[in-house]
């Protein structure tokens, strides 16, 4: 059942070959196997899973109407909010915070009978690359478990890699759902920002935050897209009137498009990453697809930008984590500048408050213009930049990460662990919708992956050309070793 895909799954269902409830024993089993070796979750809501399970098998027994994800097990990042259960942001500061409402993403996946499995890792406030930043455990990518699953959301994409669950979901910030489904052979997906409501996720950045889908397939992809991209009345920066038949574009043809390439970039990065890039760019033309040479040079001012931008956003969003308003308290505080000090520096991880730190720095009085007003530009400039490619290509493809899974603890210096990120960042800072999809592995049998771009709203555009690939290879279908095998 493991190797089932998410649609799969609900035709099973749906036709009473399986129970929905047969279904969700079986995930919550394999998560009892497997998860200890990859802790790729923080909270398993066994209880509340198995009651939704035999709800909707009494449903369908009553021949009531079952929505598009009926008797499909999801997995959330605990960045998100659900309603009575715990959303920890996997941080000491909010370990014991209960969510009083639920995200919207969350009402529209039990509205649409999706199962919630539980609550996956991430690092600490959605800050970092590896998952080694979340203060209650590290994850392992399921390929390899002496390297990283990727961050912010390793477990979710752990989780998934593994067969923990079909589907899950992340948030991407600067690349925190396609860099981890790039070291774990995934399909993962960040739309059009503003397309996927932000209500009920805990902001990092809230001008480059967007929650997106982890899938073994892009037909998943696409199916999670129409339940979740709708607006919302709760999230001033969601796009009315949205909504795409994303199942029903997928097989639309792509001969005769156009791929734009920037090969400039393409220099200076892991072998292996070009060749596998480059062997993906011929199936691409054996489609029918033209592939041009496109200018995209501001990217490597992304970095930059996005360090500027984002701890600027982050200082002023976790600045009502002090203690009073949300937050453990620290019980060594007397007075109120202790209650802010000590629970503040007992709560926060050692990369929150760097990057606290740096957006508090930026936004002061003297340095505003200096560094976060210049950033803006830039950001103007880089969006410039993609309107400019987007007049000649219909969809831009890059790879998604510059080396494949490395060893968790290789990476001491922030600025190499930054750079993980150089081929992702833009897209955030642009708003458009970017999917990273798997291409022929390393030599070592480790994942890599390609970054599909699209201009902005073309979501389905971006998720057709991922389709079209996986028609026609089927590296999508590798499975790591170690977790492929049945569990009674």
């Amino acid at each position: 059942m493991y190797k089932k895909t998410a649609i799969e799954l609900n035709a099973l269902f749906l036709k009473k070959e399986i129970s929905a409830e047969e279904i969700t024993r079986y995930f919550i089993n394999r998560i009892h196997t497997f998860e200890p070796k990859i802790q790729s979750l923080l909270a398993l809501l066994e209880t509340r899973a198995i009651a939704k399970a035999k709800e909707l098998d009494t449903k369908l027994h009553l021949k009531k109407e079952i929505g598009k994800l009926g008797a499909i097990p999801i997995i959330l990042k605990d960045n998100m909010h659900i309603k009575g259960e715990k959303t920890t942001c996997a941080s000491q500061f909010l370990k014991n915070y209960e969510a009083p409402f639920d995200a919207t993403v969350t009402s529209l996946i039990e509205k649409a009978d999706g199962i919630i499995l539980g609550k996956s890792n991430m690092d600490e406030f959605a800050m970092g690359s590896s998952t080694e930043n979340s203060s209650f455990q590290k994850s392992y990518n399921p390929w390899d478990l002496e390297c990283t699953p990727g961050g912010s959301s390793g477990g979710s994409a752990a989780a998934v890699s593994a067969m923990l669950a079909p589907l899950s979901l992340g948030s991407d910030t600067g690349g925190s759902i396609r860099q981890p489904a790039a070291l774990c052979n995934l399909y993962g997906f960040k739309p059009t920002y503003g397309r996927v409501s932000r209500f009920g996720l805990v902001a990092f950045g809230s001008s480059l935050d967007q929650i997106g889908p982890f899938a073994r397939s892009v037909e998943d992809i696409a199916l999670m897209q129409e339940v979740i991209a709708h607006p919302c009345p709760y999230d001033s920066t969601s796009i009315p009137n949205s909504s795409e038949s994303y199942l029903d574009e997928l097989g639309t043809s792509i001969q005769g498009k156009t791929l734009g390439v920037p090969f400039s970039l393409l220099k200076d990065i892991d072998p292996e990453i070009v060749k596998s890039f480059t062997e993906a760019l011929e199936v691409y033309k054996s489609l029918g697809v033209n592939i041009v040479d496109i200018n995209l040079d501001l990217i490597n001012y992304s970095i930059p930008v996005y360090y500027i931008l984002a701890t600027a956003e982050a200082s002023t969003n976790l600045a009502r984590f002090d203690g009073i308003r949300y937050g453990v308290r620290s019980k060594e505080a007397k007075t109120l500048e202790e209650i802010y000090e000590l629970s503040r520096g007992q709560g926060f991880g050692p990369e929150v408050k760097q990057r606290i730190l740096l957006g508090t720095y930026v936004l002061s009085a003297g340095y505003q213009d200096a560094f976060y007003k210049k950033a803006q530009k830039v950001r103007a400039l880089i969006i410039r930049d993609y309107k400019r490619a987007f007049e000649k290509c219909d969809i831009i493809a890059l790879p998604t990460t510059p080396t494949t899974a490395f060893k968790l603890g290789s990476i001491q210096d922030p600025i190499t662990m930054y750079m993980q990120d150089i081929f992702t960042i833009s897209a955030n800072l642009a708003g458009i919708p970017a999917l990273s999809l798997p291409v022929a592995p390393s030599n070592g049998g480790l994942p890599i992956g390609m970054q599909l771009q699209g201009p902005l709203l073309k979501d389905a555009r971006v998720l057709r050309f991922a389709h079209h690939f996986s028609k026609a290879t089927n590296f999508h279908k590798n499975l790591p070793p170690l977790f492929d095998k049945e569990v009674s």
